[in-house]
């Protein structure tokens, strides 16, 4: 494509983001072209606002700006109720529910042994320590439904187990080999009612 090199390099940056192929990087780039400078200086700031301001929360291990998160510091969530999800994004695809009041601990990824990827890479140690040190009676595991995602469930389960806390899975709702961030809500809160124990 001939074009100018800043347009070039746009179009290539916005590649890199997931789920963003050359065609869709194009169009974008081309409506940030036609925004006025005021919008594009706006988008610009507010991506580096959250390099620069988001971090994760001490108790949960989501995104946030203050330390605990909001969730965490709601007085009115459910302290007996966490359910533990491979990343920050999928807090947000439950929260669209407003059916779960519980709290969430999130592993940061999802066991994978062919990637290298253990649970001392993960924060199934801190989960540990949090079930021993609060009064969390269900644990919800709340992994992708595909390989990874299953095989660190049964991980998790196996470890729970002798906390003397109830462990349940997601329901299979969720078409496996799917990502829960984008689950439909529908589809989600099925998954959530029709929970199972593990």
């Amino acid at each position: 494509m001939l074009a100018a090199r800043s347009v070039t390099q746009l179009i290539e940056e916005l590649m890199r983001l997931p789920g963003v192929g050359e065609k869709t990087a194009q169009r974008l780039t081309f409506h940030i072209l036609k925004a006025s400078k005021q919008e594009a200086e706006a988008l610009g700031l507010a991506i580096l606002a959250v390099k620069e301001k988001i971090r994760r929360c001490s108790q949960c291990y989501g995104i946030t700006e203050d330390d605990p998160c909001l969730i965490c510091s709601d007085p009115k969530r459910d302290r007996m109720l966490l359910s533990v999800v491979e990343e920050p994004a999928d807090i947000f695809a439950l929260e669209k529910l407003r059916e779960y009041h519980g709290l969430y601990h999130v592993l940061g990824g999802a066991l994978s042994p062919l990637e290298g990827i253990g649970p001392e890479d993960l924060t199934i140690a801190q989960l540990v320590e949090r079930l021993q040190e609060r009064e969390i009676q269900e644990v919800i595991v709340a992994t992708n439904p595909n390989l990874e995602g299953e095989a660190t469930a049964m991980y998790l389960s196996k470890i729970l187990k002798p906390l003397a806390v109830r462990v349940t899975r997601l329901a299979h709702g969720l078409p496996v080999g799917s990502v829960l961030e984008y689950a439909d809500e529908v589809t989600l809160l099925k998954s959530l009612e029709g929970r199972r124990e593990l």
